[in-house]
């Protein structure tokens, strides 16, 4: 069959690299993909939002499946679109992927079928998220309801901190319409983890666990970005904890979705704190996590296409999904500078180098060919992540193959990984 990913980043890449590996497909596209990915796929000059469009190429081009990895277009309604023209498509309907594009929706949620989460407040006018802030105090945490690639998750230490939070969600809208509305919750002190699941809306098959590294640098500090590493397995989450997390949260999730008329089916990922009180909900998300998907997928030793397919068809009951054992890590390599401001345009060395090593990708992101020359041309500009015996041997090669590429003002953070190896020895 032919299969078509819809985007351009880590993710996509990482996943048209695992399905093009299948003896079931024939060809890869990915829509518009980049200039790693135009290694493993035909990279196709389609925007992922632009949904008439994707539509069109797939009934032109005999698309078997098409798998969705961003969350923009799921929440657009690209799965309606694409069943409503008789195409098979993996990903939550428009009316499920609201678990991501709304916060309010998904905290409400929680709420009404006792999902454990954060206490929290919603507002639709500054002025009263203020007032909410100074009657509970700091610290809190500031949520836009919609979506902002991450960015619009702020934690505040301070109620001067929270209310300039609030301003540039809602009065100087620095992450566009997201911020209508706030989510103010109660800060989690914990480790987080990351739980994503394969689910057809009646059965579910949870992936190991993982752990990103949302801040910018090093010791969790600075500004949240889309994610500057992940490692799988996270030791935080022991076999007694994901028990539970499957049985208290996703299994409890999907079955609420289902009594409010939304069935799921695709990828549900939760975010979760690990308490002292247990695992609470921080955010979901209606698609696979960037950058946990690297590591995940290099652990995977099934082949994901019969996956994606039985997901869609509601027969994922059939599967038998094999993990190996083995962990693996994802360093990013982001533009200088990131999130905030950073320029592009930058060649990248050392690519070649690393490409001989084994048991290590490079999952391209924001990436361009220019000529002979791949440059920089986003905020997280690779994935490299590699696999070991162990964390250690994992991470150290990693970070080996890190210091074989090279382009300017790069930055990665130095300690992805720490956490495992201080918790395992």
């Amino acid at each position: 069959m032919n299969v078509l990913v819809v985007g351009g980043g880590g993710r996509e890449h990482a996943l048209a690299w695992k399905i093009a590996r299948s003896p079931m497909v024939n060809r890869v596209f990915c829509a518009p993909g980049n200039a790693g990915i135009a290694g493993v796929a035909e990279c196709v000059d389609i925007r992922a939002t632009d949904i008439p469009r994707l539509r069109k190429f797939a009934r032109e081009n005999d698309i078997g499946l098409t798998v969705v990895g961003p969350e923009a277009p799921l929440v657009d309604g690209i799965v309606n679109s694409f069943n409503s023209s008789g195409l098979k498509v993996f990903g939550p309907t428009q009316q499920a992927a609201r678990i991501e594009g709304s916060k309010v929706l998904a905290k409400q949620l929680m709420r009404r079928h006792n999902i454990p989460t954060a206490d929290f407040r919603t507002f639709a006018s500054a002025g009263r998220a203020k007032a909410y802030v100074e009657m509970v105090g700091a610290p809190v945490v500031v949520k836009a309801d919609g979506l902002a690639a991450g960015k619009a998750v702020i934690v505040c230490q301070t109620e001067e901190e929270a209310n300039e939070a609030i301003d540039r969600i809602m009065v100087r809208k620095d992450f566009g319409k997201s911020g209508s509305q706030v989510v103010i919750e109660s800060k989690l002190e914990g480790e987080e983890a990351s739980m994503i699941a394969f689910t057809d809306g009646e059965t579910i098959a949870v992936m190991p666990s993982a752990q990103d590294h949302k801040p910018a640098y090093d010791g969790d500090k600075g500004p949240n970005t889309g994610g500057m590493g992940a490692y799988s397995p996270a030791p935080v989450v022991t076999e007694e904890l994901t028990t539970q997390i499957e049985r208290d949260i996703l299994v409890q999730t999907v079955h609420a979705m289902n009594r409010d008329e939304k069935p799921y089916s695709g990828v549900l990922y939760a975010g979760i704190m690990i308490t002292e009180d247990g695992p609470k909900v921080l955010e979901y998300n209606c698609r696979m996590g960037d950058p946990e998907t690297q590591p995940l997928l290099m652990r995977l030793r099934s082949d994901l296409v019969p996956i994606l397919l039985a997901t869609t068809e509601g027969r994922l009951d059939e599967m038998e999904i094999e993990w190996d054992p083995t962990p693996a890590i994802c360093v990013v390599m982001a533009s200088g500078g990131y999130p905030v401001g950073y320029k592009t345009g930058y060649p990248i060395e050392g690519l070649d180098e690393v490409e001989e090593m084994e048991d290590v990708m490079v999952f391209h992101a924001g990436v361009r060919r220019e000529g002979s020359q791949v440059v920089t041309a986003g905020g997280r500009v690779l994935g490299v992540t590699a696999r070991g015996d162990t964390i250690r041997q994992a991470r150290d090669l990693a970070y080996e193959a890190v210091g074989k590429i090279h382009f300017k003002d790069a930055h990665w953070r130095t300690d992805i990984g720490r956490k495992a190896i201080d918790r395992l020895e």
